[in-house]
């Protein structure tokens, strides 16, 4: 699938990461504005939170509460109902990326190793675990660039998309929200894992900035479907009503050394209906 069936949802906006559909609405963050922003199917959009982090990545606790990884401060934050922003928990230092939290209130959160934009030398990243009772520990280590995450919906299974090693990674999760049993999930070829969700038939969605494209694949790494764009797709989600809206958020990406990593303006969220809905978490 090309371009064709691609609608826009919304425009005008910087470096756009972490779309969850949640109750009727997208959120997803905007880098560039230090904002997370929820979008209804009508394009209408407000600002739910504005915490100045990059990366700025969000995920939804099964309370209904949205957790918010602030990288600088090394904390995750909770929103409240009255918009206040509190600390879930303390993370223990800085440098964050993508967050998920799974069915029992598990939240899992990823770093890499190394500050690429900083000019600093390559180290692997790892995964932490923050549990229900505030407390983190790390789960998993040396995933060169851990990205996107996913849970599956028996909340058994996480999946961690490793964009430098050009692979999804896969974990068993055990009773107290520990990793084992690790496994390339599916080897992408010259993909570029960013952003991922789950289907119901436990095929992975993920985002490929340079590649400018979602692709749809299998567990052992077959191609299932793939969606052209006309610029970098940094992550995507299954939701709207059936569950088989697939939004996409994309920009023009310019480079992580730029002093802005996306051509301003150019980020968008995108939707194409796809036939299998969403599963697990995000």
């Amino acid at each position: 699938m090309g371009m064709g069936g691609v609608r826009t949802l919304l425009v005008g906006r910087g470096l756009l990461e972490s779309p969850r559909w949640h109750g009727d609405r997208l959120y997803f963050s905007d880098w560039s504005a230090g904002e997370v922003v929820a979008v209804d199917l009508a394009g209408r959009s407000e600002v739910v939170a504005r915490v100045e982090s990059l990366p700025l990545c969000t995920a939804w606790l099964p309370d209904d509460r949205l957790v918010i990884v602030s990288s600088p401060e090394g904390r995750l934050l909770r929103l409240e109902a009255d918009g206040t922003l509190v600390t879930h928990a303390d993370l223990g230092r800085p440098g964050w990326n993508d967050v998920v939290a799974d069915g029992r209130g598990n939240v899992y959160v990823n770093g890499a190793g190394s500050d690429p934009m900083a000019g600093e030398a390559f180290r692997p990243g790892s995964v932490f675990l923050a549990t229900a009772d505030g407390s983190v520990r790390q789960v998993a280590e040396d995933v060169a660039f851990p990205n996107g995450m996913a849970v599956t919906p028996d909340n058994a299974t996480l999946i961690v998309a490793d964009s430098y090693r050009h692979h999804l990674v896969a974990f068993d999760i055990g009773a107290d929200g520990g990793l084992s049993n690790r496994r390339v999930w599916a080897e992408l070829g010259e993909g570029v894992p960013d952003g991922i969700c789950l289907d119901a038939q436990n095929a992975v969605w993920y985002a490929d900035v340079p590649g400018q494209r979602c692709v749809r694949v299998a567990e052992d790494g077959t191609v299932l479907q793939t969606v052209d764009l006309d610029r970098g797709a940094f992550a995507c989600a299954l939701g709207g009503p059936d569950g088989t809206t697939l939004f996409i958020v994309a920009a023009e990406w310019r480079g992580m050394t730029e002093s802005e990593m996306v051509a301003p303006g150019t980020g968008q969220v995108l939707t194409v209906e796809v036939d299998v809905p969403g599963a697990g978490w995000p």
